[in-house]
């Protein structure tokens, strides 16, 4: 036979099941006048038809006078949640940091409630972390997608601290233009359009006093 862990005790002939009101009382005496440094001896030298094991988990999850009961408190859950994150499902080891708190009561609590809050909880930030990503691709999408000048084309735009000089060299040119025909040899006036030649100088005469204002 292969070697194991030896049984608490000799289960031929002992009380199964639930514990009666009179066993409770019985093991309660017990405890408080002796304690139970022994779970293996306490069955036989309180009197009952009990193994060991069946005796300390009565006394630590059900008879104990500091358990604490009710509901779990949030600072109870929040304890519970970190620790569980350092030792697994350790429960014993999470207890003994809950005072008044039995290991079943934890694991019961760990398996109904608290498991399935962190399942919702990291569901939810799964999806918001989606929802923030799929916003910053749109965006990176529409700046991408969105129509832009050329270098080209911001070439050709004057920029606005040298737009008046712009001006300015675009009227200095048009006057010395005018100028330039009125001096000229070369300038010719077709028959069609001016009748004679004092028509001529009356409309010379006109265009210089045009071009002394447009110079000003």
């Amino acid at each position: 036979m292969g070697r194991g862990r030896a049984p608490c005790c000799e289960k031929v002939g002992l009380n199964k099941g639930s514990w009666t009101p009179e066993e409770d009382l019985r093991l309660i005496a017990f405890i408080n006048k002796h304690g139970h440094g022994n779970w293996r001896a306490l069955p036989k030298l309180a009197g009952l038809l009990r193994c060991g094991k069946s005796c300390r988990l009565r006394w630590i999850n059900y008879l104990r006078p500091d358990i604490k009961r009710g509901n779990f408190s949030k600072e109870e859950e929040e304890t519970i949640i970190e620790l569980h994150k350092l030792l697994g499902n350790k429960w014993s080891r999470i207890a003994a940091c809950l005072p008044g708190r039995t290991d079943n009561e934890i694991k019961n609590v760990w398996n109904t409630h608290l498991k399935k809050r962190l399942r919702y909880h990291h569901h939810k930030e799964q999806e918001e972390e989606e929802e923030e990503l799929k916003v910053v691709e749109d965006s990176q999408s529409s700046t991408t997608n969105s129509p832009h000048l050329s270098s080209t084309d911001m070439m050709t735009i004057p920029s606005c601290s040298s737009s008046s000089g712009f001006l300015e060299a675009n009227q200095n040119a048009d006057a010395e233009f005018f100028l330039n025909m009125m001096i000229s040899d070369e300038l010719v006036m077709e028959d069609e359009i001016f009748d004679g030649d004092n028509r001529l100088l009356e409309w010379l005469e006109e265009l210089e006093k045009e071009l002394v204002v447009f110079s000003k």
